[in-house]
């Protein structure tokens, strides 16, 4: 495997933040030099989140330019929208297909976008999964993070006892399983 570039977008609260981590510890452990950046906006009150995960042997800067994204991580189809442009041509964009309206669209001072993800297959190569309802079969909402990354896993590369690995010494101990069956979930879609 050879250097990468990963950005994770999504809401406050959805994980983006945790995937984040689990996707440079993952690569550190793989023996790559990691460069983690995190952006958080508004994100406690559902505000923008964006990281950037760089790995390769040698790494100068966290943050990736436009255009050089090779996995786009979104959990959210507008955040999806609004940050790929991030992309190479012939990165991989992971969406998580659900909808979570901006403070602009609930006050009625825009509109939330239709077609996001068919506009965005015009473009790009997209893969989607409904990760909140994944979650939500599996008894617990707030693990749509691990289904999502169980996707991207796939297009990032390392081995899938690599990812349990890093993910079974990062989430809480209580949520193991939980997480775990999630990132399952993803990774066998």
């Amino acid at each position: 495997m050879e250097k990468l570039n990963v950005m994770v977008v999504g809401v406050g609260g959805q994980g983006t933040l945790l995937t984040s981590r689990i996707i440079g510890k993952t690569a550190l452990n793989a023996g790559f030099d990691v460069k983690l950046s995190e952006v958080h906006g508004m994100a406690q009150r559902g505000g923008s989140v964006v990281t950037f995960v760089r790995f390769d042997k040698q790494v100068n800067e966290p943050v990736v330019e436009e255009g050089n994204v090779d996995v786009l991580i979104a959990f959210e189809r507008l955040e999806a929208l609004r940050y790929a442009h991030f992309l190479k041509k012939d990165g991989k964009l992971i969406v998580n297909d659900c909808r979570i309206d901006p403070m602009t669209v609930v006050i009625g001072a825009s509109t939330y976008p239709e077609n996001i993800i068919e506009n965005l297959k015009k473009d790009h190569n997209v893969y989607t999964i409904d990760g909140a309802a994944i979650a939500k079969k599996l008894g617990n909402s707030k693990v749509l993070n691990s289904v999502v990354l169980g996707v991207a896993a796939k297009h990032i590369g390392f081995k899938y006892e690599e990812w349990v690995s890093v993910i079974e010494k990062t989430v809480p101990q209580k949520t193991i399983d939980i997480n775990k069956s999630a990132f399952d979930a993803g990774y066998n879609s």
